[in-house]
């Protein structure tokens, strides 16, 4: 290097040097940084909203069918879910809506009364298999009174044979007629990422009580669980995967014209859980992961699994599950309790452990961490009836009623086939509920270091 050249470097670093000894606010990286929080939409009726936050999927204990031990961080956007598992009543009015409309267009199709002729937009056509601004003959809804005590389809029984018929006393629904339609974007096979409808026959199976439990009494809750209005507020069971998703395609149609507006302008839609959303949400978040469910983690089976209360300073159950070997009624009920049961936890979500084991929208792997992302995972794959059982395998996640205390960690896996269904499954919903950014369009902001009123910028090197 030349004396010219090394003169102009010397030069350089005792200019750099001294602005930056001087001017230390103008280089110096901010030190409160705070996370962006933006506007949030209104929580759909029953749901929790549960903010965007980080956890260690895992499963810290021995699966309950493979020993899979892995453990890794994801991120989760914000979502809603349900406050409580569905419940009978809430179901039940899937099930009378999917009667009323059998009732009509099978029965009273010729009364011009129950019927109107909307003219399809082209996305609603293309859903359809119709050409766009084709017109499509509607139900009426207006002249049928389905929030009434009655259903229509009970009201009018009479007018339905083949529908409904008497059974012990007890008008009763033809379970074969009562199919639902839905249309959903097909993971996986031939028509993967393809719109495709699927029929579904919707009513529960109450006879799962005693194909679960056949050497015990259960003829009570065989002929009246799902019925009788005394469980209305119970979690309604012997659903399978495909029903559970089935009543989440209904509830987006019921509830469009009763959501908040900004929810139904950004096209969200009910859905089930992703298995990385059950378990932030019934973890209670990262901060909260060891504490959410208490002693459920312990491996004394008859610990109640419970909480202490903040300001009461009370340990309070927060779950439905079995105490012990033939031990059922310690935490105060034999079978399932009503949803609202128990203390909830941090997020205020009620029954995230215990009581019925919920269904999840993945597809189950033992290896599913190879597959997913790291940002909202989701393993979906649509499996045919066709299939072979280990392709239609879903996760539930939860434990139940009937488990013990291992089963309801938050992160134990399990599974059952898509098309199968139990006394002890049920399920809940959520929605997407992205942070809405207003004006800034950074996604942090930063809170500005204060100045020092000794500190002087030099204009040169001197």
């Amino acid at each position: 290097m030349s004396a010219n050249y090394r003169k102009i470097a010397i030069i350089l670093g005792s200019a750099l040097f001294c602005a930056c000894k001087t001017s230390k606010i103008i280089y110096e990286v901010p030190t409160d940084v705070r996370p962006y929080t933006g506007k949030t939409l209104t929580a759909p009726p029953g749901m929790i909203y549960i903010p965007a936050g980080t956890i260690y999927e895992s499963s810290t204990i021995k699966d309950s069918i493979n020993a899979d031990t892995s453990t890794r961080r994801v991120s989760l956007s914000s979502f809603f879910m349900d406050m409580t598992e569905v419940s009978n009543k809430q179901y039940r009015k899937f099930v009378d809506w999917v009667a009323d409309s059998v009732a009509v267009t099978t029965y009273l199709k010729n009364d011009p009364k129950f019927f109107y002729n909307a003219k399809l937009k082209s996305k609603t056509a293309s859903a359809k298999g119709a050409k766009a601004d084709s017109v499509a003959r509607m139900i009426n809804w207006r002249n049928i009174d389905i929030n009434g005590k009655v259903p229509f389809w009970q009201s009018h029984s009479e007018k339905f044979p083949g529908l409904v018929s008497m059974v012990n006393g007890r008008k009763t629904l033809n379970k074969d007629m009562l199919k639902f339609a839905y249309t959903h974007v097909q993971a996986g096979g031939p028509n993967a990422g393809k719109s495709v409808t699927d029929t579904i026959k919707i009513m529960p199976d109450n006879n799962v009580w005693q194909e679960d439990f056949p050497n015990s009494q259960s003829d009570f809750l065989v002929n009246n669980y799902f019925q009788l209005k005394g469980f209305d507020n119970y979690p309604v069971v012997g659903v399978t995967w495909k029903q559970a998703r089935a009543y989440t395609g209904w509830r987006n149609i019921i509830s469009a014209s009763t959501l908040d507006r900004s929810l139904v302008e950004l096209g969200l839609s009910f859905s089930l859980p992703t298995e990385a959303q059950w378990e932030y949400a019934a973890s209670g978040g990262e901060q909260n992961m060891e504490n959410a469910t208490g002693n459920v983690q312990s491996k004394d089976q008859n610990v109640v699994p419970s909480y202490i209360q903040k300001k009461t300073k009370k340990i309070l159950p927060i779950a439905n599950f079995k105490q012990g070997e033939g031990d059922y009624t310690r935490d105060g009920a034999i079978q399932t309790v009503p949803v609202k049961s128990y203390a909830p936890n941090v997020f205020g979500l009620y029954n995230m452990a215990g009581n019925v084991a919920e269904w999840a929208l993945d597809a189950y792997s033992p290896s599913a961490f190879e597959f997913v992302e790291d940002r909202d995972p989701v393993l979906l794959l649509d499996a045919t009836d066709e299939d072979a059982d280990v392709m239609k395998r879903k996760v539930v996640r939860g434990g139940s009623w009937k488990d013990n205390a291992t089963d309801l960690n938050t992160a134990t896996r399990n599974y059952e086939v898509q098309n199968v269904a139990h006394s002890y499954i049920g399920f809940r919903c959520t929605m997407a509920a992205p942070d809405l950014i207003t004006e800034q369009v950074g996604t942090r902001k930063y809170l500005a270091p204060k100045k020092d009123k000794n500190a002087k910028v030099k204009a040169s090197g001197k």
